[in-house]
């Protein structure tokens, strides 16, 4: 069968479309010759017989993959005018391009058979209904995606093979630069961008914390060398804490070459649609790693160590000590130990001195209510572990406080080594502008004028360089001389006054009880009004201390809050006598453990000024109406009627467990209960033969509102009543 066969009238009476598609940018501007082959698929269709007015092309998805189909706008469009049965002709350039994924090969095939359009490529033209053309074009779809498959092994074996060598060259972190040589790293020339990188790492040795060295540079007015883009040149911006972060997470900076460190997934959201996203992978599931593979910033073995300290100063479980310091004067921050449940203690702060307190996540239901199972002041517990600390620490705390006070000049030095860098990087700025204006042409007044303005521009950001660096320098405290810090050497005996001086700050004195302390345990005993403590020291010593804790004076008589709360909503409803009987069933009791009476409740009422309950007089439609006022409305005996509330043929309402019941009055209520029975109801028994069904069934359908049923209020044959559907007998299934 010739191909010119296959073309019946019909398809000549629809469209004719024409696919282009082109895997990648980088082919659409240098393969200019396969997309000029597919577009003179117009020829080849008109050629075929179609007008060349109804020869569509589709080339949106031009530098798109044709791994799938969820990106491709263009193909999308084509199966649509398929399914719609407008299309006669699919024409494509070969396979592949439609589609190089089976499952949406196979779908296009589908919709062509059914709506009877051809596929043509450069082969010739094949009619997917027909069975021989179909087998073709499935081997030809196979080995599509069989092609693509071997492409992309190939690909990604040659990139982690030269990834497995450290040769592949991939967008390096700032600070560092491609070298010459296969796989070379090399700081990056500008001396004031490793500078700044290695300023990151010396004070995040000191400070031990991502977020104070980002307050650091904060503090200082320091800006920071950031790419945004690879080919953009670095520009000096303010820091922001997550390139901070990155710095310090990046193993690049360590001299270590890294490939595979992310991991692309495909998943179904919630509406159904597939997405993709990147997860990080830990260090033992990277595809490369290679230490010692350039110079770096700082060794492998600090690296591990940071990773380490900033993986502690994340949130730690419940039962888990760290965390990274914070504000306050509660020494034990992240450090004490519940010694009654295990978990980590939190601070809290009281009072107009902000006097610092310990209590544990954990709570215990006492009387109803939570309550945390240690609760404690921090005052005496700080003390007795800060005096037990000292006496471990002695003399060689001013050494520390020495080595402390010289690390601050080192910073003060680095940022004014920072400051000079800027200056000089604003110098040679404005130079450089300088060079442009006058290598300009007179002549070009236009050009000449606008880099004057720059020139301008540079020399007063090298004046405003000048003054900031002026201005620092004359802040900068004086160093510690050699007869200060001998001065200081000598307070050796007095540790105790350099602890408790003016300018030693919380935060210093936690950060050198953490170099010593691993944890704290605090157990308290109320009864002998005394806190037992242990320290954790590292390398494994303890220290058992006991602490004694002032008698606090007796809390004030106070009703719980929940009683309190559960009494405003009773006393809406029900009077003190009703509410007293409610709230002792619950096994509630007063401020001072007594059980309530009518009395005790409205003094408490009356003192929290809960108003008390008026019933209503004349019961409108829509209030909420007790059994015994119900019952009255309705003309019934309250009994029968409060079997009913219990047995849910009538809604009720209680405000709480044990409360009285409650019914709101309606309309549709009052139709419920009348005085005879109207036609079409019949009692149980009969409702039950009628039904085929038995008594708990009707029972049960009645509740669901599934039977219409009255409750006959007066007279001998008062009781319920259900309409029953003579010409439905096959309403219930019968069962055993």
């Amino acid at each position: 069968m010739s191909d010119n066969s296959k073309i019946a009238k019909t398809h000549l009476q629809r469209a004719a479309i024409v696919y282009i598609r082109q895997s990648s940018a980088a082919q659409v501007e240098h393969n200019r010759e396969s997309t000029a082959r597919q577009y003179a698929l117009v020829d080849r269709a008109v050629a075929l017989g179609w007008a060349r007015d109804q020869v569509t092309v589709i080339d949106q998805d031009l530098g798109l993959s044709g791994a799938s189909a969820t990106q491709r706008s263009g193909f999308v469009q084509l199966t649509t005018e398929v399914a719609l049965g407008h299309v006669g002709m699919v024409l494509g350039l070969e396979v592949s391009r439609l589609a190089r994924n089976n499952a949406d090969w196979y779908r296009l095939l589908d919709l062509c058979g059914m709506t009877d359009t051809l596929i043509g490529d450069a082969d010739g033209l094949y009619h997917p209904g027909l069975f021989n053309d179909r087998l073709v074009l499935g081997l030809k779809g196979t080995m599509s995606e069989a092609e693509l498959h071997i492409l992309r092994a190939r690909l990604d074996g040659g990139i982690r093979n030269k990834a497995a060598r450290g040769e592949l060259r991939r967008g390096v972190p700032i600070g560092f630069v491609w070298g010459e040589e296969e796989g070379e790293i090399r700081f990056d020339p500008d001396a004031a961008v490793v500078a700044a990188i290695r300023s990151v790492f010396e004070q995040f040795a000191e400070l031990g914390s991502a977020r104070r060295v980002w307050l650091w540079f904060h503090n200082e007015g320091l800006n920071f060398p950031l790419r945004f883009n690879q080919r953009d040149e670095i520009r000096w911006t303010p820091p922001t804490y997550t390139a901070i972060h990155h710095i310090l997470t990046n193993p690049v900076y360590a001299g270590a070459y890294c490939y595979g460190k992310t991991r692309h997934e495909r998943y179904v959201d919630e509406q159904g649609q597939i997405r993709k996203r990147t997860r990080q992978l830990p260090q033992a599931e990277w595809a490369v790693l290679i230490p010692e593979h350039h110079p770096g910033y700082l060794d492998w073995a600090t690296y591990e160590a940071n990773q380490a300290r900033l993986d502690g100063n994340t949130r730690p479980q419940p039962h888990q000590v760290g965390g990274a310091l914070r504000e306050g004067t509660a020494l034990l921050q992240g450090l004490a130990i519940c010694g009654h449940c295990g978990r980590r203690l939190r601070t809290h702060y009281r009072g107009r001195n902000v006097t610092p307190g310990y209590h544990c996540a954990g709570k215990d239901i006492v009387s109803g209510r939570g309550v945390y199972c240690l609760n404690v002041g921090g005052v005496q517990i700080d003390e007795a572990v800060a005096e037990a600390f000292l006496a471990a620490l002695g003399p060689a705390g001013v050494q520390a406080a020495l080595l402390a006070a010289q690390q601050r000049e080192a910073d003060q030095d680095a940022a004014l080594a920072q400051w000079q860098l800027a200056v000089e990087r604003a110098r040679y700025e404005a130079e450089k502008a300088e060079r442009r204006y006058r290598a300009v042409e007179p002549e070009n007044r236009l050009v000449a004028r606008g880099l004057e303005s720059e020139w301008e521009q540079r020399l007063r950001e090298v004046d405003q360089a000048r003054v900031e660096l002026t201005r620092r320098q004359q802040q900068r405290p004086a160093a510690l001389t050699a007869g200060e810090q001998q001065a200081l050497l000598a307070l050796g005996q007095d540790l105790k006054r350099v602890w408790f001086a003016p300018t030693t700050t919380p935060r210093d004195q936690k950060e050198l009880l953490r170099g010593l302390v691993e944890e704290v345990i605090i157990a308290v005993f109320r009864d002998d009004y005394r806190a037992h403590l242990t320290l954790r020291w590292r390398g494994g010593r303890l220290t058992e201390l006991d602490v004694h804790l002032p008698r606090s004076r007796p809390a004030t008589v106070r009703t719980d809050e929940d009683t309190l709360a559960l009494l405003r909503r009773l006393a809406a409803r029900h009077p003190d006598d009703v509410i007293a009987g409610i709230l002792n069933r619950q096994g509630r009791t007063t401020a001072r453990g007594l059980p309530f009476t009518a009395n005790l409740v409205g003094n408490t009422r009356r003192h929290w000024k809960i108003p008390r309950y008026e019933p209503l007089t004349d019961q409108p439609v829509g209030e909420l109406l007790s059994i015994k006022q119900a019952a009255v409305v309705l003309n019934m005996a309250p009994s029968t009627l409060h079997r009913w509330v219990n047995d849910g043929f009538v809604g009720g309402e209680q405000v709480t467990p044990g409360a009285p019941w409650q019914i709101r009055m309606s309309d549709e209520l009052a139709r419920q209960f009348v005085e005879d029975a109207p036609e079409g109801y019949v009692v149980m028994q009969e409702a039950t033969k009628r039904l085929g069904v038995s008594r708990q069934t009707v029972l049960q359908r009645v509740k669901r509102g599934e039977l219409d049923a009255v409750h006959v209020c007066q007279g001998r044959r008062k009781g319920l009543r259900i309409r029953v559907i003579d010409d439905t007998p096959d309403l219930f299934s019968h069962t055993s």
